[in-house]
């Protein structure tokens, strides 16, 4: 009798680490499977992100310069309403409209000024938007969505003095959908204050 209990405890020793091998090892292939299927994913988003560049290779370094500090004014008000912080957004709006009038529209050829002049005063109206509504970051918020629009315009057409990413959330403006532009590939939503990232969706690289 006690030998059949030491075969019995012996076989049941045996087919326990036998099924503990197989799920270690059954894990360990879900694990390996997640991680390929990880990769290929951040794979297949960098493929997806198309390289594009400005329309205008003929525009003057000083006026490349000037439009270039309307970018990045508006990259500031971008990254204020990431931290939600209407209050410098609101400076930055009012730095970006003053930038905007200090724009030499005499540098611009016949070509370029019909793209600018159909884009500055909706801009400018935007940018004067935000820097009146530091108590208000929802309608900061809303002005920055058609400020976007316009400004990804001006980058495509005139470039922005460094490369940009066009980003796009579908949940934004109440499921409206919106775009913006970042000096950076990270994802940091500034409509939903730096969080909902994972909806966003990387388009193109504007050089």
């Amino acid at each position: 009798m006690e030998r059949i209990l030491i075969v019995l405890i012996t076989i049941g020793a045996i087919t326990f680490t036998a099924c503990n091998n197989n799920n270690k090892s059954s894990k360990e292939n879900d694990m390996s499977k997640m991680n390929s299927d990880t990769t290929k994913m951040s794979a297949a988003d960098a493929t997806q992100i198309t390289e594009v560049t400005h329309n205008f290779t003929n525009v003057s370094p000083q006026l490349a310069a000037s439009l270039k500090v309307v970018v990045d004014h508006y990259l500031d008000i971008k990254n204020a309403l990431i931290r939600n912080s209407g209050s410098e957004a609101a400076n930055d709006g009012k730095a970006m409209a003053d930038a905007i009038s200090k724009v030499d529209k005499s540098l611009l050829t016949a070509d370029q000024k019909k793209i600018y002049n159909d884009i500055e005063g909706d801009l400018k109206e935007n940018a004067e938007h935000i820097g009146k509504s530091s108590g208000d970051i929802a309608h900061q918020r809303e002005h920055f969505s058609m400020m976007s629009e316009d400004v990804y315009d001006l980058v495509k057409t005139f470039g922005g003095g460094q490369s940009l990413y066009h980003e796009h959330c579908p949940m934004a403006e109440d499921g409206k959908g919106a775009i913006w532009l970042s000096e950076t590939k990270e994802v940091k939503n500034p409509y939903f204050g730096g969080k909902m990232n994972e909806c966003v969706k990387v388009k193109e690289v504007i050089r």
